[in-house]
This record gives C-alpha cells, structure tokens and sequence, in this order.
C-alpha cells in the first residue's frame, strides 16, 4: 500500500516506523527538517519537509489516486482536517484526521464529515480513556477489550503464585474449558500457545470467553479476592485525565490531583457538571498530603502526568507505601514500557500504541470491526467479519492450517458468543476473534477476503 502520513509527531512517528517495518510504501510528510532526517536515516521510509494543508506539498509528493490512504496525525485539529480534504480531492483513496472534540465522534458529525472527505477520525485520548475505564473497574485485570458489543471479551491478567492454571500442559486443563488462552507475554516476548506450553509464574495471559464465563477465568487465575474498583485517584490535570474522567461511571468516585494553577482551573471548568469529581491541589507523589486528605484508601491509582518516569516511579510507590494494588500508568516513551513492566506497575497505557491499531484497521482489505493491540507485545487481536466466499469458511478450523503464530480466539453468531475448536466451522456473517503476531497481518487478511 502506498500510505502517506502528515505530522512526524510521537503518534506520527510511531505509525511511520511500523509501517515501514511491514515493507509498507511509506511517505511522512512535517515542516520540521530535522526531526525527519533523523526518520529517514534509521528506516525505511520517504520524508518530505513541508505544510499538510499546502497543494503545492500534497502535490509535491504526489497525493493521487495512486494514494490508498492518507493519515492526518499534526497536533491540530483544524489542520488534519483541511489536510484530509484537500487528499481526499486530489485522489486519495481513504483518510483519517486526527481530533481533539468528542462532539466529532457523533454519528452525524463523522456523516458530514465522510461527505467531506474526511473518511475516519481518531481521537487517541478517546480511545485510551475507554481503555483506562475498562481496566479500573475490573482491579484483577490488565487489560479487558470487548468485541461484538460485549458478546466476547478480551482480558489479560498477571499470574502470581495462587493461580489454578499454573506449570499445567493447556491440553491437560480439559477439552471443554470455557475460556481459551490466546497469547503469553514471558520475558518481553509474546508467545501463541498451543498444548504443550504452560502458563508460568508472572506471565501476563490473555484469555477470550463469553461474558458469563469471566468469573471462571478469574477463579483459575487465583483473583477471586481482588477487591472492587469505588474510589480512584488521578494524578496529574493533563488532558487525559479529563478525558478519564468523563468516561468514567457515575458510581466510580474520581478524585485528581495536580498542582499547577492553570491546569486546576481547566479541570475546574472541564469537570464541574461530573458527578463524584474532586480536584486536589497538591502532590500525589507525597504520601503525607494523600493520607492527610484521606486517600490513602483508594482502590486503584492512575498516573497520566505528562512524564512517563514520573508515572512509573509514583506507581511503585504508592504500590509499595499505600499497598494499592489496582495500578494504570500511562508510559508514552516506547523505551520505557518494558522497564515498567519489569517494576511490576500494573497496566500500562501508550497513545501510540492505541492510535496504531485503530489506523491498522484501515489497511486490512478484509472486513475488519475491531483491532487492538497487545502493549507489551508484538501482537495484534482483530475481529473480522466472515463474507460469502470467505477462505476461513471453506474449511473446519483444523484443515485451515493457520499460521503456528496466529490463533482463532471465538466468533460471535447470531449474537452468541462462542469459543472456537478444531472441529469448528466458520460461517459466512459470523464475526471472527482472532489473534496474531503482527508480521502475520497480511496472510490473515487474505483468510478474510
């Protein structure tokens, strides 16, 4: 695919280079000469110094129709927008915008958008804040991603030493268990099992099953006691935080610490009709200030300052001093994220990473619902929707002969939800979870078309 990216900023930069990787005709296009030569010189890629919203640039890298998708990622609104428009116009065969207002997300603005040339928007703080919600109000998980409106969840938990499933061969648990172990993260790698592999001390497991089965995942793995998810604090008034906070169920009491005055007073303005919402002005890094305003018996702990090793370090100690266990740190330095996940943080959260996966859904050529991706590992989990003369529905599961580094988690049919098993065959309609490494992407693609 020949795809071109405006904006060489963290997000920008992050899809670039993963781009590139998987042999993608890639051009980044950003008004900073420096920043892209530094790209340009460790991958493989095409830069190009100038405006997104310039017909002389846009023309300059040749945005035609020969484009199959132009990604508008600059920090501002308005600009990655009028860039879409303009693509869009000269040939471009999809485009996403960067937003920042959620009003933009309603059906009908994404409508008259799309009329516009605007065929996608991403809002990363959006989507890393539902992320944030969905791992808070569940304290014995790390990650929980729902697909065909909450017919088969994703879930990922970290093994400690109380766990059912621990130093078992997965063909000796049973052949009808009602949850199915689709990836392991050991030692920073992700490991698609199969029925020799075994789930080890601290391994980070991902299970799929159906939304009645979630308590059996939580017995086997030992967290049947964690405790519930009521009163939460933020540290840091960055704009994720109020993002958070919005998202966040009434019945969660939010309360944010910050201690710079212009930013308490946008949360302030941001968070005065949110029920339960008390903003603190001081150091949640301080254990005095938090037990002196009674927060030293919150359930979970959510650092989102604008400084990665400030959230990693905060969160370690309040797990430490204040014994929380429930923890969420967003890390955006790349570099960092398995440093945190080696102080044993708890989950962890990348924009980057998040914004990735939902562009990558553009790419596929099949139907493609949903993608997330794995923070911690080279891996992704899709849900396809099966057409009519569908590969993946020729055959049983056994026969597919599937990649060793991809697994078919569950299908949901005729909104039932259901596990997959090597008898299992795949119908035209169903909606099909499946999990993968990520240089597999292609080949599972081509199963879908």
């Amino acid at each position: 695919m020949k795809i071109a990216i405006a904006g060489a900023g963290d997000v920008g930069t992050h899809l670039a280079k993963l781009l590139s990787q998987e042999k993608e005709d890639i051009i980044l296009i950003d008004e900073n000469q420096e920043k892209l030569n530094v790209i340009s010189s460790n991958f493989d890629l095409m830069t190009y110094a100038g405006s997104p919203i310039s017909l002389d640039t846009l023309e300059g890298v040749g945005i035609n129709d020969d484009v199959d998708l132009f990604i508008a990622l600059t920090p501002h609104q308005s600009e990655n927008i009028t860039a879409c428009m303009l693509a869009s116009n000269l040939g471009a065969k999809k485009t996403i915008a960067r937003i920042d207002n959620n009003d933009y997300l309603s059906p009908k603005s994404q409508e008259i958008f799309h009329k516009m040339g605007v065929n996608s928007l991403i809002y990363p703080e959006h989507l890393a804040a539902q992320e944030i919600i969905n791992a808070t109000r569940r304290s014995w998980v790390r990650s929980w991603f729902e697909f065909s409106n909450g017919k088969l969840i994703l879930l990922a938990v970290k093994i400690r030493e109380n766990a059912e499933i621990l130093d078992i061969p997965l063909k000796d648990l049973g052949p009808d268990l009602p949850f199915h172990i689709v990836a392991i993260i050991r030692n920073n790698e992700t490991l698609i099992p199969h029925g020799d592999d075994m789930v080890k001390l601290h391994d980070i497991v991902y299970f799929t099953t159906t939304p009645k089965n979630v308590p059996v995942v939580r017995k086997v793995t030992g967290k049947e006691a964690s405790p519930e998810v009521r009163k939460v604090i933020i540290m840091g008034g960055t704009k994720m935080a109020i993002k958070t906070a919005l998202t966040a169920p009434d019945n969660l009491n939010i309360n944010i610490i910050e201690n710079d005055p212009q930013r308490i007073k946008k949360l302030n303005e941001h968070l005065q009709w949110r029920s339960r919402c008390t903003i603190f002005d001081g150091d949640a890094s301080n254990m005095d200030f938090l037990v002196s305003e009674g927060l030293q018996d919150a359930d979970a702990f959510i650092a989102l300052s604008d400084d990665s090793e400030t959230n990693i370090l905060t969160s370690l100690l309040i797990r430490q001093e204040l014994k929380i266990k429930k923890t969420i740190a967003e890390v955006e330095n790349l570099d960092y994220l398995q440093m945190a996940e080696s102080f044993d943080i708890g989950t962890i959260i990348n924009k980057k990473l998040i914004a990735a996966s939902y562009i990558h859904q553009m790419m596929l050529k099949a139907d493609v619902n949903n993608v997330k991706s794995l923070t911690l590992g080279n891996a992704e989990v899709s849900e396809f929707t099966v057409k009519e003369d569908s590969r993946i529905a020729k055959k049983p599961v056994r026969e597919l002969k599937l990649p060793k580094e991809t697994t078919v988690g569950g299908l949901v049919r005729e909104g039932e939800g259901f596990l997959v098993k090597g008898n299992t065959q795949i119908q035209p309609g169903d909606h099909v979870i499946v999990l993968s490494l990520r240089r597999m992407n292609k080949k599972i693609d081509k199963l879908f078309q």
